[in-house]
């Protein structure tokens, strides 16, 4: 095969403990977290000549197209892995947005390894693919499954959900909303450090995920918050007034993805979406993003 297309979904920290800091610089965290039907999309073709360089080309501006790009590094990982080093040429359809908190990079150097694959016919075991994902970045790894995982470590532990507790959350209808500027998440983990105190309990998270999965009665809303709202939200003021308006006007539990600053929302069957809409474009202008979308089942 000499073209593939693989789709590259943008994932949700349904709730998001950040625990403390490790020795290593990273940070313990326990997340509750799922891929959803909207992303992007990786075009990948062997380039025509053997002796070649792989490239990569965007339609968004702002994606960097060097060594830096998650896509790149995740093609460069895997010729170095295998010692497949044809030249390879990808094309980004960015329909996720930067800075959003959504995975979007991770999502796409995942896409990236699904590609070469295909492309080499060299195939990877399960813990190769694994090692391989996590070298890129703690997120990566759980874009190797379709449905919702429980996260830890700094992001390389992951937990299928029980399948009781997965069918609560199957198919749900979330609304995710950006405003136009993005949140880097160095930041956001630095200035958490600046604030121990702020650190979630890593005992008492556990407790009450265990809770949530066992109780069959107890929905995605009574799940818990995201430690890294704090830094955020303190020091981007648009982000929790927009929550509380769409909890007071609409009745909806809206919390922060990841670092930010994509947030999201609940749905119900009877949510007035225009009404919503409205007031997103109330808080944040028109040029905020929002998307309808659904959890991975």
């Amino acid at each position: 095969m000499s073209i593939v297309v693989v789709a590259s979904p943008a994932k949700i920290n349904l709730t998001l403990a950040i625990t403390g800091r490790r020795s290593d610089g990273f940070h313990d965290l326990i997340s509750l977290v799922s891929p959803v039907a909207f992303g992007d999309e990786l075009n990948a073709r062997l380039a025509p000549s053997f002796d070649g360089s792989t490239t990569l080309t965007c339609d968004a501006p702002g994606v960097p197209l060097d060594g830096s790009n998650l896509v790149l590094r995740a093609a460069e990982a895997f010729a170095a892995a295998t010692g497949w080093r044809r030249a390879v040429q990808f094309t980004l359809v960015k329909r996720i947005p930067i800075g959003a908190g959504l995975g979007g990079g991770s999502s796409n150097a995942v896409a990236a390894l699904k590609a070469m694959e295909t492309l080499s016919e060299h195939r990877l075991n399960n813990e190769e693919r694994l090692e391989l994902a996590a070298g890129l970045g703690s997120d990566c790894p759980l874009f190797l499954h379709d449905g919702p995982l429980i996260m830890r470590g700094r992001g390389e532990h992951l937990t299928p959900l029980p399948a009781a507790a997965a069918e609560k959350l199957r198919g749900r209808r979330i609304l995710i909303f950006k405003p136009a500027f993005g949140v880097e998440t160095a930041w956001a983990f630095h200035a958490l450090a600046n604030r121990p105190d702020w650190y979630s309990d890593a005992a008492t998270e556990e407790s009450a995920l265990a809770k949530w999965l066992a109780c069959e009665s107890a929905g995605p809303e009574q799940l818990r918050g995201n430690t890294l709202e704090r830094p955020v939200f303190a020091k981007w003021p648009a982000l929790p007034v927009l929550v509380d308006w769409l909890r007071e006007r609409h009745g909806l539990n809206a919390r922060m993805s990841g670092s930010g600053s994509a947030c999201f929302a609940w749905l119900m069957p009877d949510t007035d979406m225009l009404a919503v809409t409205a007031t997103i474009q109330e808080g944040w202008g028109n040029g905020a993003f929002i998307q309808l979308t659904t959890l991975a089942s």
